[in-house]
């Protein structure tokens, strides 16, 4: 044994700093060969290879050379500026409100939706920028938020629930902050797919749905938070080797 993950390219970015391969797929070498990949011996590196395969990250994106003022960017800003009508229609009336709880649904919807297009339209065109990639975790985070805390107050959603979903986003944040300088970690199919769970759980939680439905929209939520637990770990774990691959 060489002491090197084989999830690291050993040819490394240019600069020779290595990039975690979150996927923990085999990495091909010289001659095509795929390198041999040890079986998965724990929890984390279980949860890696289920989830772990990377998609595309507005944080490992380069930045182009273009104005903060674009249609990206601005669909970024709509987003978080529907959070404090959002937070306004789901408190209407004591939060006792049916009709105004349909349109804080409304809201949601169309501030998730914003979420998934504005990277897609800064990536395809070319608008990437510091801005963008400081505002969009801020106003996701803000959205998600704001519901999961506004539920809670209102009894429609478990406060251990909303803790644990905070907990682990800003844990994430602070890991990635952790290891940007020792490489970026890029976003897993696993984190995608939480993300889509809490938004589904948290659109149903506030309509006002009663009987099989409230029934649905908590066992949606059940699984988002199963998957904000593996992926947290996941998220330690890759940090953790990766910091200890790049000590000197």
């Amino acid at each position: 044994m060489t002491g090197v993950d084989p999830r690291i390219d050993p040819a490394g970015p240019p600069g020779g700093r290595p990039v975690a391969q979150p996927g923990g797929r085999p990495v091909a070498q010289p001659g095509g060969r795929p390198a041999t990949q040890p079986a998965a011996s724990s929890f984390s590196e279980r949860a890696a290879e289920a989830f772990g395969e990377p998609v595309a990250d507005p944080i490992a994106d380069p930045v182009t050379a273009v104005s903060a003022w674009n249609i990206a960017n601005g669909l970024t800003m709509l987003r978080l500026v529907l959070v404090p009508f959002f937070a306004a229609a789901l408190f209407h009336a004591g939060g006792h409100s049916e009709g105004w709880h349909a349109t804080a649904c409304v809201i949601f919807v169309v501030a998730s939706l914003t979420d998934r297009i504005d990277g897609d339209i800064a990536r395809r065109r070319g608008l990437i920028t510091e801005f963008g990639k400081l505002a969009d975790p801020i106003a996701d985070k803000a959205l998600i938020g704001t519901a999961l805390v506004g539920l809670s107050m209102l009894g429609d959603l478990s406060w251990w629930v909303t803790v644990l979903i905070l907990f682990r986003e800003v844990g994430v944040t602070l890991l990635r902050f952790w290891v940007i300088r020792h490489g970026v970690m890029s976003a897993s199919r696993g984190g995608k797919l939480k993300t889509l769970l809490q938004a589904v759980a948290i659109g149903l939680l506030v309509l006002p749905l009663s009987g099989g439905w409230h029934t649905a929209a908590s066992a949606v939520m059940g699984l988002a938070v199963i998957l904000t637990v593996v992926t947290g770990l996941d998220y330690v774990a890759r940090a953790i080797r990766l910091r200890r691959l790049v000590r000197p």
